[in-house]
């Protein structure tokens, strides 16, 4: 069995009848339609009559015949199929059962006689049935063996389904009404307990990509980490290194279809795809699934949402999810509607996605003045700054490379630190004094990531053009992550797209003490005499301290050179 709204299928049949009739006469095609004119009993899973006209057909025809019966007995389909499966229609909009079940049976014929197979099962899932049920074709056309099957709530075992022992059809007495009530009970207990328990949502990661497997590693390993910030909890991963991509689902049908049955198997709450997928990428595999389906990107956006503390970061975060949604409206049913006819309003009027374009448009102008605003009144404050000709110092790096709590520890701040992905979006920025009246104003800014959203870079321009104006930029790494000098190339080639490649820098290795001390000295050395510290260790701070100060003032020729003594900064003392 397979669905139709995965494979393509050709419907060539009168209303209530699912399949290719072609080939049949017109009498048994009337003979179809009688067997979806016949109503069940509300408290039976099919009477022995309905099985009895759809086996002797079945028999006669050669082919499989199904019916999708609802929880009062009505049958809404009649299924034509072949000698060996029967197709569903699409059954997105089909649900009359609570969250656990679709309120909806179906009963099929087996030419052979045989149990349900795995295809059978596979589509009780898929489709979340209220049971399946095929009844086996013997010897003229007599209805045989029955096989049942139903999905179960969730269990210890994390079994899907149970498949219940075969019975005759005289013998089939399940009191159907009673047991699907006893069975969305426990399904909605479960739905209860999850609530109550406050458990956080659970998510299945995907990639589909053709880069170096050792790259796709990586980059999982930090899609988790975002999956993580945003308060999810990845409970499975799932890799495809197809030779072509599927232009509807990226990933294979196959794959697709284990991806479902993990899911239901772990009651997983969303998917999270590696890559960015086309809007349609997204419907198609949201209808297969019936799941919240995000990509890379969207998960981004959301962590960024849910940290925007400030209206600047507000603003900027809505900006980029305008961005992003612009061009994907394209992909939202219009249904032909015209809103604006009537008296002044003649002619073709406008379709409901061009209403929803145009707010989005004008949403997009009034935040990009808002952050023109925004953006004039720090530059404000740039300009005061320069204009006591205070040197600025700014921190860069991947993020969660420990840039806040680099500044906490240099400034005695209190600026909030989480071992999160993007814990902080604000630009914090701090005085630091130094010895003889010497001082610098150094700032935080959000932390970088490899794939970032362009609409996201494009909505933080104006906070990032910040960086201009630093004489120095601290270049943090956390030398402790595995995949740091790819977190370096990324940070670079962002500086870049900033235009501040030729801006001096000071390579600064975090989070030493997790790493070998002659690990460490190894990798200062290969790397121009980096400088190692722990942000959590202040006494390790020193050399970084005594750096700036000689970058800025020896170097820069900002300030007198420094004195012979070794100084004592404000916190920090500096190792003799």
């Amino acid at each position: 069995m397979r669905r139709a709204c995965v494979f393509k299928f050709e419907k060539e049949a009168p209303t209530n009848i699912y399949g290719t009739t072609s080939g049949l006469k017109p009498q048994q095609i009337k003979r179809l339609e009688q067997i979806g004119r016949r109503k069940i009993k509300s408290d039976q899973v099919v009477t022995s009559d309905i099985a009895r006209l759809m086996t002797a057909l079945s028999f006669e025809i050669g082919r499989q015949i199904g019916i999708l019966a609802g929880r009062e007995g009505e049958i809404y389909t009649v299924l034509v199929g072949n000698e060996r499966e029967i197709e569903i229609p699409d059954l997105t909009g089909l649900r009359f059962g609570k969250r656990g079940l679709r309120g909806v049976r179906l009963v099929h014929t087996h030419l052979k006689n045989e149990p349900l197979n795995e295809d059978d099962l596979t589509d009780l899932a898929l489709l979340r049935l209220d049971l399946i049920a095929a009844v086996g074709v013997v010897q003229e056309g007599l209805p045989g063996t029955v096989y049942l099957a139903h999905l179960l709530p969730p269990n210890p075992d994390e079994k899907i389904y149970e498949i219940h022992p075969p019975v005759s059809i005289h013998q089939l007495n399940l009191p159907l009404r009673s047991f699907l009530s006893a069975l969305e009970a426990e399904f909605d207990s479960g739905e209860r307990t999850r609530a109550v328990d406050g458990r956080k949502e659970k998510a299945i990661l995907i990639s589909v990509s053709n880069q170096p497997r050792i790259d796709q590693e990586a980059s999982m390993d930090e899609l988790a980490e975002l999956a993580r910030s945003a308060r999810l909890v990845p409970i499975d991963r799932i890799h495809q290194r197809p030779k072509s991509f599927h232009p509807k689902f990226l990933l294979g049908e196959g794959k697709l279809k284990e991806v479902v049955m993990k899911a239901l198997q772990q009651r997983a709450d969303l998917l999270i795809f590696d890559q960015n997928l086309t809007p349609l990428q997204v419907k198609a595999i949201g209808e297969v699934t019936e799941m919240k389906v995000l990509d890379r990107t969207q998960l981004i956006l959301d962590i960024f949402a849910q940290r925007a503390q400030t209206r600047e970061a507000k603003v900027q975060v809505e900006l980029a999810q305008l961005r992003y949604r612009l061009p994907r409206l394209a992909e939202r049913s219009t249904a032909l509607s015209r809103l604006t006819g009537g008296i002044g309003g003649r002619g073709p009027g406008e379709t409901r996605l061009e209403v929803d374009r145009r707010r989005a448009r004008d949403r997009i102008a009034r935040l990009e003045r808002e952050l023109e605003s925004l953006a004039e009144a720090r530059a404000r404050r740039r300009v005061r700054r320069v204009a006591h000709s205070i040197p600025i110092l700014s921190i860069v790096g991947y993020t969660n490379a420990g840039k806040s709590t680099l500044l906490n520890a240099l400034t005695k701040s209190d600026v909030q630190t989480e071992d999160l992905l993007f814990a902080t979006l604000d630009t914090s920025t701090r005085r630091l004094r130094f010895p003889r009246e010497r001082e610098v104003i150094i700032t935080d800014t959000v932390g970088f990531i490899q794939s970032l959203p362009p609409d996201l870079l494009g909505a933080f321009r104006s906070t990032l053009d910040e960086l201009r104006d630093a004489h120095l930029l601290i270049h943090l790494i956390d030398i402790s992550n595995p995949h740091f000098e790819q977190h370096m190339q990324t940070v670079q080639k962002i500086l870049t797209e900033l235009g501040l490649e030729n801006t001096p820098q000071l390579l600064v290795f975090n989070k030493k003490d997790r790493i070998h001390p002659k690990t460490v000295a190894t990798l200062c050395e290969r790397y121009g005499g980096a400088i190692a510290i722990s942000a959590l260790q202040p006494e390790s701070l020193g050399p970084l301290l005594a750096a700036i100060e000689k970058r800025l003032w020896e170097e820069g020729k900002t300030a007198p050179a420094l004195p012979a003594a070794s100084p004592t900064y404000k916190g920090v003392t500096p190792p003799s």
